[in-house]
Formats: C-alpha cells, sequence, structure tokens
C-alpha cells in the first residue's frame, strides 16, 4: 500500500501545490482543514480516492490526532494573519504547531514539515513573528527531526501579494504602499511545495531552511515590476509608518468594536511593524541549494498570471500587434 501524508491547511495556497506534488509522487494524500466542502477541489490532484479533504480544526486535540492516524508524514501549513479572536497568532501558529508535532511524535510519524516564515524571531516586535518563532520552537521541542521552512513572500496564481496590488492599481494613478525600502526575496508557490516534499519523503536533512527566490528587491522595486508586466503606470507612493500606523490603528479598532464583523483586511498594526524589517535570507541560512532546488524567477512566472490586470486582458498582445499593422 502507497504511503499516507497528512497535510493540515492543504487547501490553502501552499498546501494545495504540496497536495499536488505529493499525488503525483504515488502518495495518498489526507488533506486536513476546518471546511471539506470547500476543498473538494483538491480530489482532482489524483485518482479516485488518492487525495481526500477531511474535517479538522488543528486547535480541537482530538480531530488533529484522528487526522494523523496511520500518516507515514505530516506537513503542517495552517497559518493566520488574525491577531485576535479564536483562531489568532498563538492559538494557530505556536499552539496549534505544537499540537501537531507533539500527537504526530506520539503517533509515530516518521517526517513532519512546518512552514514557517522567514522573520519568525522571539524578540521581533511583531507579534506575528514572535508567534511563528514560538511554533518553530514547540515544533523542535517535540520532533526535533522536523523540517522547517521558513519562505519569503510567496507568489503564485492565488497568491494575495502581487494580485493584491495588481487589483489595487486599476483603481487610480497612485499605487500606496508601506516600507518601499523594505527588501523581499519572493518565492514561488511550486518551489515550496517541491521543498516541502523533500522533508515529508526524508530526501531533505531535518532543521531550518529559509527559502527565498533567485532575486532580492525592494518593496517599490517589486511594485515597479509588477506595473512593468500589467502594463500600467503608476505612481508609487510610499507612506510614512507614522502615518500608517494611524490608519491601521483605525482599522483595528473597527474591527474589536464590530466584535469581528468587519475584518480588518486592509491593514493592521503588527503589519505594520513587520513591513519595518527586511524579509530575505538571511547569511549563513541553509537555502534551496542545499536541498537541491533552483528557484524559478519572477520574471518567468508573473506574465502567466498577472495579464488579467492589463487594460485588455489576454487582448493585450493582440492589440500592441495591432499598433504595427499598417495603414491601407
Amino acid at each position: 500500500m502507497s504511503k499516507l501524508v497528512t497535510i493540515y491547511g492543504g487547501s490553502g495556497f501552499v498546501g494545495r501545490y504540496i497536495a499536488r506534488r505529493m499525488a503525483q509522487a504515488g502518495w495518498r494524500v489526507r488533506v486536513a482543514v476546518r471546511r471539506p466542502n470547500e476543498a473538494l477541489f483538491v480530489k482532482t490532484y489524483g485518482v479516485v480516492g488518492q487525495v481526500e479533504p477531511i474535517l479538522c480544526n488543528i486547535r480541537d486535540e482530538a480531530s488533529v490526532q484522528r487526522a494523523l492516524q496511520g500518516a507515514d508524514a505530516v506537513i503542517n501549513c495552517v497559518g493566520t494573519f488574525d491577531a485576535r479572536g479564536k483562531n489568532n497568532f498563538d492559538a494557530v501558529q505556536t499552539e496549534g504547531a505544537g499540537r501537531i508535532a507533539r500527537l504526530a511524535a506520539a503517533e509515530g510519524v516518521a517526517h513532519l514539515v512546518q512552514i514557517s516564515a522567514i522573520g519568525a524571531d522571539a524578540t521581533s516586535n511583531s507579534q506575528y513573528s514572535r508567534s511563528k518563532a514560538a511554533g518553530e520552537a514547540a515544533v523542535l521541542a517535540a520532533f526535533p527531526q522536523a523540517v522547517i521552512l521558513r519562505p519569503s513572500v510567496v507568489f503564485g496564481t492565488e497568491d494575495g501579494f502581487f494580485n493584491r496590488f495588481a487589483a489595487m492599481s486599476r483603481m487610480g494613478p497612485v499605487l500606496p504602499v508601506v516600507g518601499a525600502a523594505t527588501r523581499f526575496q519572493p518565492v514561488y508557490v511550486d518551489d515550496v511545495a517541491a521543498a516541502a516534499v523533500l522533508g515529508a519523503t526524508g530526501a531533505a536533512a531535518p532543521g531550518v531552511y529559509e527559502l527565498g527566490g533567485p532575486e532580492a528587491a525592494s518593496f517599490r522595486d517589486l511594485m515597479q515590476k509588477m506595473l512593468l508586466v500589467i502594463q500600467r503606470r503608476r505612481l508609487v507612493l510610499n507612506i510614512p509608518y507614522f502615518a500608517a500606523t494611524l490608519m491601521a490603528s483605525g482599522f483595528d479598532l473597527l474591527s474589536f468594536v464590530t466584535g469581528g464583523l468587519i475584518e480588518n483586511k486592509m491593514l493592521t498594526r503588527d503589519q505594520v511593524k513587520s513591513l519595518r524589517v527586511d524579509n530575505v535570507v538571511a547569511d549563513g541560512a541553509r537555502t534551496f541549494a542545499d536541498l537541491g532546488i533552483a528557484p524559478v524567477t519572477m520574471d518567468a512566472m508573473l506574465p502567466e498570471y498577472l495579464w488579467r490586470y492589463r487594460a485588455s486582458g489576454q487582448y493585450a498582445a493582440i492589440k500592441d500587434s495591432a499598433k504595427n499593422l499598417r495603414k491601407p
């Protein structure tokens, strides 16, 4: 019988790419999510019955344990940007990660992969980054042979980074950003998935790997690259940190007084704190090179999915070609 992997959060942006790769490698894949009915699309990644979404909430001990029973490998992709509520940073990224690792060790799972993030730091000013670091510590305490992957900002067809700002660029001549000089090292989602598969199959040595793409660039330069791809001219306007903090405080307050009915998806104070620090691979860290993976460039992938934000969409190339036609 083929081996079984449980992927917590396996229907999310990164998780679905991992699930697809594991299925292609011949593994049975159990996708553990809170809403299995919204994850039925993962079934198409393999033959009938090979990939199955199941109900699981990583805050619940029993459901986590049921999800990993009989698994040969476990991958945790669950993360959140919600600082409040039941599914907050500590509940999901610290306690949830530790719970998965502890129960996986008790079950005798052979390999565990934890998806963390560059910037995970117990001394960070950002609560998000501190919770990621605490989650890593909890995982290693329970499962010392775990593989921990720390990607920079992840891009790909369904990403929430380039897609978000490309959509914003359609609203006016100015594209506002916070931390225009902050540097990122965007990494293609399927490269992160390839690294996770190596960890789950035992092909990667235990430890922490920082995953960044071939190019590190400032936030402003990334927006300029994106604008070039979508063929729009916009002024990339940097919002000073003090102004961004005031704005974020207002958004956070609105979410608080409405009891979370109005969710802050614009900008939080914690995100402003994160944007003060570069998000690039640290010197001396283990990287893609140690995994034998050559990461894909942004130039190779961005045009493949950002074309829909061009003024003429999929017809942009035809329209540009038509300009070269001579008039009769």
